[in-house]
């Protein structure tokens, strides 16, 4: 009986701990085509196109860029991270369209890409060690919805110089 009771002890101490990995949930109205950026490695850079609302999104991995979420139209944005830098922040605001998106990096650097009108949304991983892995969302005319998906990743370098 007692080995019972510390066995649902320590699984109950198990299921509590922070697995590293996290999502948050999808906002803006989210019709059209599905999109998923994936890759291989750490997000060493981020594309946005906007004009007034975020029109596409394209993200590097290593020296690989992914396909472009979205559309290729309006002004082209772009922030390359430094080594060791990731990405720790997805905010902005959405209605039908994501309006506005901003990119916060782990060292505090920022791209904004769109107009600031909507719903306000803030993604963010549970843990504070992870960092974005890949987006997911919808796109028609522009990106409709977003979703981010978070993990911890071993320390490595990403590629790029300080």
């Amino acid at each position: 009986m007692r080995a019972l009771i510390v066995f649902c002890v320590l699984l109950v101490a198990v299921s509590a701990a922070p697995s590293g990995f996290s999502f948050s949930p999808s906002v803006g109205s989210g019709s059209g085509s599905s999109y998923t950026i994936t890759g291989e490695g750490r997000i060493t850079a981020v594309r946005l196109w906007e004009s007034s609302y975020v029109r596409g999104i394209q993200v590097r991995y290593g020296s690989k860029w992914s396909q472009v979420a979205g559309y290729r139209s309006g002004t082209e944005l772009e922030i390359e991270l430094f080594d060791g830098e990731f990405i720790a922040q997805v905010s902005g605001k959405y209605s039908h369209y994501i309006q506005s998106i901003m990119i916060v990096t782990s060292r505090g650097r920022s791209i904004i890409a769109g107009q600031p009108s909507g719903t306000t949304f803030n993604m963010y991983p549970e843990h504070p060690m992870a960092e974005l892995r890949f987006l997911s969302g919808r796109f028609h005319g522009g990106l409709t919805a977003i979703a981010t998906h978070w993990a911890i990743l071993p320390n490595m370098s990403n590629g790029t110089s300080d």
